[in-house]
């Protein structure tokens, strides 16, 4: 039995995630009450029909019932079942952004008097401890409804048992650190042939900045290092249980250096990992490297997913 526990602030995804889920032939269930999720895995293994279930477990569930779900889930991993708990976030700008366009109601102002922005406040505040303990983070706020269903067929369906997903994501400083990075590695000293205005429009990808970068002997000592650092540290994560490692590497406007730097990582670490995720935040592209050749797949961003 697979089991796929989706939670995360309101507005950011979690009914398209359970609906990709649900279109992958998982037996999906919304906001179900905490306390029944082990009894509503004894009913299907009863019946040995359901192998794969997907259910949202958030913060309309009573707060006592949210208190208790790390202590489930320590019951169920006892038992051996095999779980994954996907934690789905927003900005809260965007958030508020998303709820004024939809005028839709937070579940939390309901049946109280707080505002949406005390809403969204308290809502992150009670899950907490379920993103604390999330095997994987994923961060909506620049991503469609298109790149959330991909991210939760990528990484979620096709995950693998025992097999560590590694996905290097480049990203720009001026927009923000991503929220679902574990790793971050920050490349701004290297040159940026942002100021050649001959390369300007280029990306990390094209073969003109592949050639200036390549030419610094800098460039290639810190791709060295981190190579070096995470061939050696990343069986420890693996060993501690972990199923997910999003590696972010970030320059000025995540167009040149930290795209060539995801590139030249990726390469390398295909080899020890066998299959690596890529993510270029910037140019909208997204994308699976293998020890096969794999074509780019190029996706819109920044789109609401409600």
């Amino acid at each position: 039995m697979q089991l796929v526990i989706i939670s995360g602030r309101s507005g950011s995804g979690k009914s398209i995630a359970l609906q990709a889920l649900e279109d992958l032939g998982y037996y999906a269930i919304d906001n179900l009450p905490a306390m029944l999720l082990g009894s509503l895995i004894d009913e299907l293994r009863e019946q040995g029909e359901r192998t794969r279930i997907a259910v949202s477990i958030d913060a309309r569930n009573l707060p006592t019932a949210l208190e208790r779900l790390p202590s489930l889930l320590e019951e169920l991993r006892q038992r051996e079942i095999q779980f994954q708990v996907i934690y789905l976030t927003t900005d809260a700008r965007i958030l508020l952004e998303r709820y004024s366009a939809t005028r839709r109601r937070h579940p939390l102002t309901r049946d109280s008097d707080m505002t949406l922005e005390e809403a969204i406040d308290k809502e992150e505040e009670t899950l907490n401890e379920i993103r604390d303990l999330a095997d994987l983070l994923i961060d909506t706020s620049r991503l469609s409804v298109h790149d959330l269903r991909r991210r939760i067929t990528d990484q979620v369906a096709h995950q693998r048992k025992d097999q560590l997903t590694l996905t290097f994501e480049s990203f720009g400083y001026k927009r923000g650190v991503p929220m679902d990075a574990d790793l971050v590695f920050d490349v701004r000293c290297l040159p940026n042939p942002y100021w050649d205005p001959t390369l300007r429009q280029y990306t990390g990808r094209d073969a003109n900045i592949v050639a200036f970068l390549s030419g610094y002997p800098i460039v290639e000592a810190m791709s060295n290092d981190i190579q070096a650092w995470l061939e050696k540290w990343l069986p420890a994560y693996q060993n501690s249980q972990r199923s997910y490692m999003t590696v972010a590497i970030g320059c000025t406007g995540g167009q040149h250096r930290s795209v060539y730097m995801v590139e030249q990582l990726a390469q390398k670490l295909v080899k020890q990992t066998g299959e690596v995720q890529l993510r270029h935040r910037e140019l909208g592209l997204q994308y699976t490297l293998s020890e096969e050749p794999a074509v780019p797949c190029p996706t819109p961003t920044i789109a609401s997913t409600h």
